[in-house]
């Protein structure tokens, strides 16, 4: 079965382990594009560092009255028993994830069809992908894969309709969750790539070749 048929939730965290999420968005991918969006702002549970700001504009004082993140609980354990995460750079969000809640519930386990795991991962992981399709590449950061894609002015509109005002740029959580999505969404318009299991994205997305064998060996059975 494509992975497409699968929902896919791209997230991505603007924060540290410092300061805690700060804001979260999250772009659910199904039948090749993004249904559904999700966003919000947190309070911070540290120091927000002066050059954190810089990149991401946010302020302790302006999310001093917000709820924090470990509030949402329930909205990201719901996510990981529908569908695998995804982000680019998987790390980042995963070691952010899992600063507040070390495992989920028992959910499926994507990479082992037919059985749980209470485990956030194993991620799917955009900026894996492509470095592994597209090598040539002169950049695996976000907005450099969106340009040599041609993917900025499809982002834009997808922003002007899901994203806040002011919050419609990278470095924003949802900006970047969209542009994300879109990253695997372009995938799909090549019809071998489209044709990909979940499986072999997850296996694409995973750096230890001893952990990759495992589950391309799943995805042959």
């Amino acid at each position: 079965m494509s992975w497409m048929a699968q929902p896919v939730f791209f997230i991505d965290f603007e924060g540290s382990l410092a300061s805690g999420v700060l804001e979260y968005g999250v772009a659910t991918l199904l039948g090749g594009r993004v249904t559904e969006t999700r966003t919000r702002l947190c309070a911070p549970t540290g120091r927000i560092r002066a050059a954190d700001t810089r990149v991401h504009g946010l302020r302790g004082e302006a999310l001093a009255a917000r709820e924090p993140f470990s509030s949402d609980w329930e909205v990201f354990a719901r996510l990981r028993e529908r569908g695998p995460l995804a982000a680019h750079y998987s790390g980042a969000e995963s070691s952010l994830l899992r600063a507040v809640w070390p495992y989920p519930r028992s959910s499926p386990d994507f990479a082992r069809p037919g059985n749980r795991a209470a485990d956030w991962g194993p991620w799917i992981d955009s900026a894996r992908i492509y470095a592994q399709l597209y090598p040539r590449l002169e950049t695996g950061r976000l907005e450099g894969l969106v340009a040599a894609c041609g993917l900025q002015a499809e982002l834009d509109a997808l922003a002007s309709a899901h994203c806040p005002a002011g919050r419609r740029h990278f470095h924003a959580a949802l900006y970047d969750a969209l542009a994300g999505a879109l990253l695997l969404l372009s995938l799909a318009r090549r019809p071998e790539l489209a044709a990909l299991t979940t499986l072999q994205l997850l296996a694409m997305s995973t750096l230890d070749p001893r952990k990759r064998d495992a589950i391309v060996q799943r995805d042959l059975l």
